[in-house]
Order: structure tokens, then sequence, then C-alpha cells
């Protein structure tokens, strides 16, 4: 079995896209999609692409209900950013590919996905999304 999304409708079938959501009637797109279809949205694809707006750095287990690894002795840090995508809205994401020190205001990144726990077997892996450096950019 391979690794699943941790969520219905996070991404597009191919995975390319995040998977948010348009208002019919105001046209403000936002992420994620609701829980309820009485919120009078249309689901869109969003861009793959976009710039770090902000970011800080995870150092410690989230509480719960994070469904990831929390054994203190094994966390890995990581940074969570907000990515703009631009004319959409802002998607916050973990980063990937750059280390912390590394990261900067209005980086250019690009849609990925990746393993919430590495080291969890096959079978329970979930994917998540997360946004690295775009290839050839610094």
């Amino acid at each position: 079995m391979s690794a699943q999304p941790i969520a219905e409708n996070l991404f597009t079938e191919d995975m390319r896209a995040l998977v948010g959501a348009r208002n019919k009637d105001t046209g403000q797109i936002f992420f994620p999609l609701p829980l309820t279809p009485n919120d009078h949205i249309e689901p869109i694809a969003l861009a793959s692409r976009g710039t770090v707006w902000t970011y800080t750095v995870q150092r410690f287990p989230p509480k719960t209900p994070y469904a990831g690894p929390a054994d203190p002795q094994n966390f890995k840090p990581y940074v969570v950013a907000y990515v703009d995508l631009p004319g959409q809205t802002m998607v916050e994401s973990r980063l990937t590919g750059v280390e912390p020190d590394d990261v900067k205001i209005g980086m250019e990144v690009e849609l990925t996905a990746i393993p919430l726990d590495p080291d969890a077997p096959d079978a329970e892996q979930k994917l998540i999304h997360a946004f690295q450096p775009v290839q050839g950019e610094s």
C-alpha cells in the first residue's frame, strides 16, 4: 500500500496542486476546504508556486491533536511558513529541502508532498503538503 494524503480533498487527483475553495458569492479563495457543503463554495486547484510571506521554526513537538511524531527524544525541528499564492490566498505549510537558517522572506517555493512521519511503516504513512525552494533559485 502506498502512502495516502492525510485528508480527503487536500490535493488534486494528480497531486500537483492543493484543493482550495472559492466562495461563489464573493470570489474569495481560501484553504483548506470548509467542512460543510453549506458554505456556498466551489473547489479549485490552487497555484503550485508562491513565495514565503513569513515563517517560524517548530522546535518542540506540537500538542494533541497533532498526528505526527511527538516523542521529544526523536523530534526533529521543522520550518512552518505562510506561503503567498499570488492572486489567491495564503497557505500555512511546512517547508522542506531548506535549512531554517537559509529560509528568506520572499523566497520562491513550489508545492510538494512529504510524509508526516518519515519513520512510520509504509502501511501507516500519511502525506502532507509542503513547499520547497524552486530548483535553481536561491
